[in-house]
Protein backbone atom coordinates (compact mmCIF):
# COMPACT_ATOMS: atom_id res chain seq x y z
CA UNK A 1 0.00 0.00 0.00
CA UNK A 2 1.63 3.21 -1.11
CA UNK A 3 -1.37 5.55 -0.88
CA UNK A 4 -2.63 7.05 2.36
CA UNK A 5 -5.99 5.86 3.63
CA UNK A 6 -8.76 7.44 1.53
CA UNK A 7 -10.30 9.36 4.44
CA UNK A 8 -6.93 10.92 5.23
CA UNK A 9 -5.61 11.58 1.72
CA UNK A 10 -6.17 15.38 1.87
CA UNK A 11 -7.47 15.32 -1.69
CA UNK A 12 -8.83 13.05 -4.38
CA UNK A 13 -6.01 12.93 -6.91
CA UNK A 14 -3.69 9.91 -6.61
CA UNK A 15 -0.27 10.65 -5.19
CA UNK A 16 2.73 9.84 -7.37
CA UNK A 17 5.09 7.64 -5.40
CA UNK A 18 8.62 6.29 -5.54
CA UNK A 19 9.71 2.94 -4.15
CA UNK A 20 12.50 2.45 -1.64
CA UNK A 21 14.61 0.65 -4.25
CA UNK A 22 14.17 3.38 -6.87
CA UNK A 23 14.95 6.11 -4.34
CA UNK A 24 18.04 4.27 -3.11
CA UNK A 25 19.25 3.78 -6.70
CA UNK A 26 18.82 7.50 -7.45
CA UNK A 27 20.69 8.49 -4.28
CA UNK A 28 23.46 5.93 -4.90
CA UNK A 29 23.88 7.24 -8.47
CA UNK A 30 24.20 10.80 -7.17
CA UNK A 31 21.18 12.02 -9.12
CA UNK A 32 20.03 15.55 -8.36
CA UNK A 33 16.97 14.71 -6.28
CA UNK A 34 15.70 17.11 -3.63
CA UNK A 35 14.84 14.68 -0.82
CA UNK A 36 12.73 16.54 1.74
CA UNK A 37 11.75 15.22 5.15
CA UNK A 38 8.34 16.66 6.00
CA UNK A 39 8.53 16.19 9.76
CA UNK A 40 9.59 18.78 12.35
CA UNK A 41 13.16 19.89 13.12
CA UNK A 42 13.47 17.62 16.18
CA UNK A 43 12.53 14.52 14.16
CA UNK A 44 14.93 15.51 11.36
CA UNK A 45 17.82 16.02 13.76
CA UNK A 46 17.04 12.72 15.47
CA UNK A 47 17.03 10.57 12.33
CA UNK A 48 16.76 11.08 8.58
CA UNK A 49 17.76 9.52 5.27
CA UNK A 50 21.24 10.72 4.21
CA UNK A 51 21.05 13.60 1.77
CA UNK A 52 17.70 14.79 3.11
CA UNK A 53 16.77 18.43 3.43
CA UNK A 54 14.54 20.00 6.05
CA UNK A 55 12.88 23.39 6.06
CA UNK A 56 11.43 25.16 9.09
CA UNK A 57 9.19 27.39 6.99
CA UNK A 58 7.49 27.00 3.61
CA UNK A 59 9.15 30.14 2.23
CA UNK A 60 12.58 28.57 2.89
CA UNK A 61 11.57 25.54 0.84
CA UNK A 62 10.14 27.59 -2.06
CA UNK A 63 13.35 29.65 -2.17
CA UNK A 64 15.61 26.56 -2.21
CA UNK A 65 13.66 24.19 -4.44
CA UNK A 66 12.61 25.07 -7.99
CA UNK A 67 9.36 23.92 -9.61
CA UNK A 68 11.56 22.16 -12.20
CA UNK A 69 13.54 20.16 -9.61
CA UNK A 70 12.92 16.47 -9.06
CA UNK A 71 11.49 16.35 -5.53
CA UNK A 72 10.83 13.40 -3.22
CA UNK A 73 9.00 14.03 0.03
CA UNK A 74 8.77 11.62 2.95
CA UNK A 75 7.89 11.41 6.61
CA UNK A 76 7.66 8.46 8.98
CA UNK A 77 5.40 5.85 7.29
CA UNK A 78 2.58 5.31 4.78
CA UNK A 79 -0.17 6.84 6.97
CA UNK A 80 1.86 9.89 8.03
CA UNK A 81 0.10 12.92 6.58
CA UNK A 82 2.99 15.39 6.75
CA UNK A 83 4.44 14.19 3.45
CA UNK A 84 0.96 13.96 1.90
CA UNK A 85 0.26 17.59 2.81
CA UNK A 86 3.66 18.73 1.51
CA UNK A 87 3.21 16.75 -1.71
CA UNK A 88 -0.22 18.29 -2.31
CA UNK A 89 1.07 21.81 -1.57
CA UNK A 90 4.00 21.50 -3.98
CA UNK A 91 1.82 20.11 -6.78
CA UNK A 92 -0.73 22.88 -6.21
CA UNK A 93 2.10 25.43 -6.53
CA UNK A 94 3.18 24.08 -9.91
CA UNK A 95 6.00 21.71 -8.95
CA UNK A 96 5.87 19.14 -11.73
CA UNK A 97 8.28 16.39 -10.66
CA UNK A 98 7.13 15.57 -7.13
CA UNK A 99 6.82 12.09 -5.70
CA UNK A 100 6.22 10.70 -2.23
CA UNK A 101 8.32 7.96 -0.67
CA UNK A 102 5.33 6.53 1.16
CA UNK A 103 7.22 3.96 3.24
CA UNK A 104 9.16 6.78 4.81
CA UNK A 105 11.71 6.58 7.55
CA UNK A 106 10.37 3.34 9.05
CA UNK A 107 10.54 1.46 5.74
CA UNK A 108 14.07 2.75 5.09
CA UNK A 109 15.23 1.79 8.56
CA UNK A 110 13.50 -1.64 8.47
CA UNK A 111 15.49 -2.40 5.31
CA UNK A 112 18.72 -1.76 7.23
CA UNK A 113 19.65 1.23 5.09
CA UNK A 114 21.88 4.01 6.44
CA UNK A 115 20.51 6.89 8.48
CA UNK A 116 21.94 10.15 9.79
CA UNK A 117 21.12 12.07 12.94
CA UNK A 118 21.59 12.03 16.68
CA UNK A 119 19.73 8.73 17.16
CA UNK A 120 20.80 7.02 13.95
CA UNK A 121 23.72 5.19 15.60
CA UNK A 122 21.46 3.92 18.37
CA UNK A 123 19.82 1.34 16.13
Amino acid sequence: MDQPRPHAALGLEPIRTISRDELKAKLDAGEDVKLIMALNRWAFEAKHIPGSMHFDAPDELYAAVSPDDEVVVYCSHVDCLSSVALYRDLVRRGYRKVRRYSGGLLDWEDAGLPLEGEFAAAR
